[in-house]
């Protein structure tokens, strides 16, 4: 399995992952759309779209966000987001691969913390990342704008 940054020509396949009932409950950006988001990601200076490949075929996605603090003595964070594994591939260590390489990432950039939040209802997913060794932390707070 290869682990790499995501080009243009991967979205249609990450749109599919996006897809699930439990993540996006079947509904997703056309691909005009997730091209255009996709380039302003890209604008940013650390916030890119990762995909997993096994034999040619994309199985595994995920998103990274690492930014700069004034704070912690100018030390970042990341935010890891969007994490999706093809659901006929579950619990073949591709999730896990790819938040390796997501932590692999941080401890480059001199990240203190890498975090990402899980919806309640996703308690499979919390498992999966309690035992990659992520701990529930503080709480999480949100509001629609």
């Amino acid at each position: 399995m290869i682990i790499r940054e995501a080009t243009a020509e991967d979205l249609s396949a990450v749109l599919e992952l996006y897809a699930q009932p439990q993540l996006d409950d079947g509904q997703r950006l056309s691909l005009e759309e997730a091209e255009a988001v996709f380039d302003q990601m890209r604008a940013y200076p650390h916030y890119r779209l990762y995909v997993a490949e096994l034999r040619g075929r994309l199985v595994g996605t995920f998103t990274l966000l690492i930014a700069k603090n004034l704070s912690h003595l100018g030390a970042s964070s990341a935010v890891v987001e969007s994490v999706a594994v093809d659901p006929a591939l579950q619990g073949q260590g591709i999730g896990s691969a790819m938040m390796a390489c997501a932590a692999a990432q941080c401890r480059r950039a001199g990240c203190y913390k890498m975090a990402l939040s899980s919806n309640l209802r996703r308690e499979q997913a919390h498992a999966f990342y309690e035992g990659l060794g992520f701990e529930r932390h503080g709480y999480s707070f949100r509001v629609a704008p």
